[in-house]
């Protein structure tokens, strides 16, 4: 590789992550990024797969939550560092750890839980300090 290539190559992944949030300072940035995987259960129709999408539109609902995506799995190329095996992905965030607290007991998110909790099989949480 060019020096060239390598050095313009630098620069966008350095404008990228500073887009994505990443400090420019190497400072924390303070909040916290709330990932979570969902597995549906296999015996649901592609309809319901899709009906589960209302979930995460009840949980935009909580005051709370600074941002919130979710989506499917990417049609990425397989690799073995790659993990498609979900269904939906949840990606929210928050200033502080003490709103996930408040996320976590509200009662839009416990209802919502109550209420669509029949669809998966598996739920895996991931919390970072950002």
């Amino acid at each position: 590789m060019n020096r060239r290539d390598f050095v313009g190559g630098l620069a966008l992944s350095r404008g990228l992550l500073t887009a994505c949030g990443a400090p420019k300072n190497e400072a924390s940035l303070g909040g916290v990024l709330h990932y979570v995987l969902f597995w549906l259960r296999e015996d649901l129709t592609e309809k319901e797969v899709e009906d589960f999408v209302a979930f995460f539109e009840e949980l935009r609902k909580i005051p709370e939550i600074k941002t919130l995506n979710y989506g499917r799995p990417a049609a990425t190329n397989p690799r073995p560092v790659v993990d498609n095996s979900f269904s939906y992905n949840l990606i929210v965030t928050f200033d502080s750890l003490k709103e996930v607290g408040v996320y976590e007991n509200h009662p839009i998110h416990l209802e919502a839980i109550k209420n669509f909790s029949h669809f998966w099989t598996k739920v895996v949480v991931h919390d970072t300090t950002l």
